[in-house]
């Protein structure tokens, strides 16, 4: 962090300095930039390289550091207007007209203002991720033969592998494909398995890249009501009666948001309804690394109780190590791999080979279990904290469900207006929260809040967040209004 901020101190007083040149004027060398600004050799590297990459300055190995010649004035905009007209004619013979409303997706990649705390994120602080141990993960892969060379289409066999064994049961590494990261393979499967206008029935609530991903292909989600056991059967079983859907997404641990594990009593009868429909089941394994510390054996996968091809399994590295590690797979059996083949080549040909290999190395050294036990003590801990000051500091709201695995709290802001209305106070109060709405893609129930505390730095930040909510929500809102 000081390292970051000496980088960006330097480039600003450089900029100022650059003025005093000329046009192709060369600037002083490193090591006076060193000794006057009394930083690294590093920090002067980078803080050139970033005026480089802003067009500032030009480097000339041997020669030094000049000033670049100023950008010509960018033409005036034309007249995009047009765009309108086209972008809706565009879906008006469909059935279901295609759209791209990322708003629920862009609520948790998005980086609060400075001093806001960040319980809308969806991955692990910095001072959570292996940063150590990628890295050198990272350097051992760059040194592998043929690490820049182009990849098996549908991944390293070593590392199809590793998720094979992951994911359990009879699946092989032949039933896997590498992807880049969890909502890439979401997106894939969606559109290997149902074509535009087709229904696709979600749990209600769910994740809102996954409404983004069906909306965006045209196709029509569906909610099936969950509660703190999962998905409904009998709610799923009629559903794919009244909508004839071939697909079925769920997220059977720690669901995301409400952190609900499917049921044991359930599991076999959702393979065996979706059985019956003809029907995928898409799950979305995406918090198996992210169990907390005491939590017991989890259930297996799916995919590992499946014997008729029914389970298309999605997995990522990402949630438990960074976002950049973009490290995912598909796992499936029968026809239906070709098509998912098919459908990841013409969208990305594969994922690219340094980041396999990288992940590789990660999940194959000492370090990697260790990471994972230190997450999930670190994340049962986050969760009472913040578990605890709700409860304390908010007794108004209301919290149905404490999850022994994921990162998030769903809870019910009574007595504080909507969850849009809740978000838009805490946001005055220095706290990003994420509203529910977009997790339903129908009308929702009531209205939800989902809290994180996987993004903040550490338990202190969870406490001084629902201290600003009690001190701040008042203003705006209150069980009175």
């Amino acid at each position: 962090m000081y390292e970051r901020s000496s980088v960006a101190e330097l480039a600003e007083s450089l900029r100022v300095e650059i003025d005093r040149y000329s046009v192709g004027g060369k600037l002083p060398s490193s090591r006076a930039l060193v000794e006057r600004y009394r930083v690294s050799p590093v920090t002067v590297s980078r803080a050139l390289a970033q005026l480089a990459a802003e067009g500032l300055v030009v480097t000339r190995p041997g020669a030094g550091v000049f000033r670049a010649a100023p950008r010509t004035t960018a033409p005036a905009p034309g007249d995009t207007s047009w765009q309108e007209v086209a972008l809706s004619a565009e879906g008006a013979g469909e059935i279901v007209p295609r759209s791209v409303d990322a708003t629920g997706v862009l609520g948790s990649l998005a980086v609060p203002p400075p001093g806001v705390i960040e319980l809308n994120g969806g991955y692990l602080h910095r001072s959570l991720q292996p940063e150590r141990a990628m890295a050198a993960a990272l350097a051992r892969a760059g040194r592998r033969p043929g690490a820049w060379g182009r990849p098996p289409l549908e991944g390293l066999p070593e590392l199809r592998d590793w998720f094979a064994r992951e994911i359990g049961g009879a699946v092989v590494a032949a039933d896997v494909l590498i992807t880049a990261g969890g909502q890439s393979a979401l997106a894939t499967a969606l559109r290997a398995l149902a074509p535009p206008g087709a229904p696709i029935l979600v749990e209600s609530p769910t994740y809102p890249g996954l409404l983004a991903i069906a909306r965006a292909s045209g196709c029509r989600p569906v909610p099936v009501p969950v509660d703190a056991e999962g998905v409904r059967p009998e709610l799923l079983a009629a559903a794919f009666e009244a909508t004839g859907a071939r697909v079925f997404v769920c997220q059977p641990l720690f669901q995301n948001p409400t952190g609900a594990v499917l049921a044991p009593g359930r599991r076999a009868e959702v393979l065996r309804i979706a059985r019956a429909a003809g029907a995928f089941v898409v799950e979305d394994d995406y918090a198996r690394s992210l169990v907390h510390e005491g939590a017991g054996p989890l259930p297996a996968t799916l995919a590992a109780e499946d014997v008729d091809g029914v389970v298309v399994h999605v997995r990522s590295l990402t949630k438990a190590t960074s976002p950049s590690l973009r490290v995912g797979a598909l796992a499936a059996r029968g026809p239906v791999v070709d098509r998912l083949r098919a459908i990841q080549i013409v969208d990305s040909f594969f994922v690219p080979r340094p980041l396999q290999e990288a992940a590789l190395e990660l999940v194959g050294a000492p370090a990697w279990p260790r990471h994972l036990r230190t997450v999930a003590a670190e994340l049962r801990h986050r969760r009472d904290v913040l578990a605890g000051a709700l409860r304390r500091e908010l007794p108004a709201l209301e919290l149905p469900h404490v999850p022994y695995g994921g990162y998030q709290l769903w809870v019910r802001p009574t007595g504080y207006g909507d969850d849009a209305a809740f978000a838009a106070a805490a946001l005055r109060a220095g706290v990003a929260v994420a509203p529910g709405r977009p997790y339903f893609c129908a009308e929702p129930p009531g209205p939800h809040v989902r809290l994180s505390f996987a993004g903040v730095s550490g338990p202190g930040e969870l406490v001084e967040a629902v201290q600003r909510l009690r001190t701040g929500l008042p203003d705006g809102l209150g069980p009175d209004a």
